[in-house]
């Protein structure tokens, strides 16, 4: 079995974080680099199936820039990943949610799949559809937002979170799924993974070894405008005079937060 883990770099959240405003993307070079966490934990779903069968091979696919990306990447190797596999173009910056799907599912089909791992929603954005999309674009079962995860040599299964329910669900190999932060915390690298680490197959791909030619109106969603958060107001005080029920209605009537009278 052959397991695609979909990791991504994204600015530490302990770092500032600005945005752009002549582009409108994010500037992330103003924080330190790290790999997403929910893609750690996809990792660890990978690498503790892999321990329960011990034929498995786990691959590392990233979408990015150049930069601190294969640096990264190595602390996927270390964790236990078998290879990894970048996937890096000018072209592919600025890319939206579409571009994305449509590089990764490219990819995951030269590497070949049994299963595809992703986090369910990335810390630098909150689009939570590019596994969903994926699915679509390999024609494969799609499983998203999982609790907890299953796998056997034909079948994956899980429990599945939405906002209003609750439910168990299977699907037949290939396939590929989404976790939430519900799965495990990923280990840490230790010495020996590290040394390993640096011996284990790394490869880099642009677009046209994965047979696309995108054109720079294709790269990147529309950014109509952007502008920098106002500064916080002060807010409305209210002063306890024997009214201030009558003060706080009469506020939140004002701002349509409850029907006045």
């Amino acid at each position: 079995m052959r397991i695609i883990v979909l990791m991504k770099e994204v600015p530490d959240t302990y770092g500032e974080r600005t945005i752009d405003l002549e582009t409108g993307l994010l500037k992330r070079t103003e924080a330190e680099p790290v790999l997403d966490e929910i893609t750690e934990r996809a990792l660890e779903v990978a690498l503790r199936h892999r321990e329960a069968q011990p034929g498995t091979e786990v691959v590392l696919l990233s979408v990015g820039p150049e930069g601190s990306l294969p640096t990264t990447l190595r602390k996927g190797l270390a964790m236990g990943a078998d290879r990894a596999v970048h996937v890096q173009d000018p072209a592919l910056l600025g890319a939206d949610l579409t571009l994305t799907a449509q590089v990764i599912a490219a990819a995951a089909k030269q590497i070949g799949f049994d299963l595809v791992i992703a986090g369910n929603v990335s810390t630098d954005g909150g689009g939570g559809a590019l596994p969903s999309m994926l699915a679509e674009l390999l024609g494969v079962a799609g499983l998203a937002a999982l609790s907890s995860v299953q796998i056997d040599e034909l079948t994956v299964a899980g429990r599945v979170n939405t906002d209003v329910e609750r439910y168990d669900a299977s699907a037949d190999l290939p396939a590929v799924i989404s976790i939430t932060e519900a799965l495990p915390d990923a280990r840490f690298p230790n010495f020996k993974g590290i040394m390993a680490a640096k011996k284990k197959p790394f490869d880099t791909l642009d677009l046209q070894a994965l047979g696309l030619a995108p054109g720079e109106e294709d790269a990147r969603s529309i950014v109509i405008s952007a502008a920098a958060r106002p500064a916080r107001s002060a807010g409305t005080r209210i002063v306890d005079e024997g009214n201030a029920g009558e003060q706080i209605a009469e506020f939140l009537a004002k701002n349509q937060l409850i029907k006045g009278h």
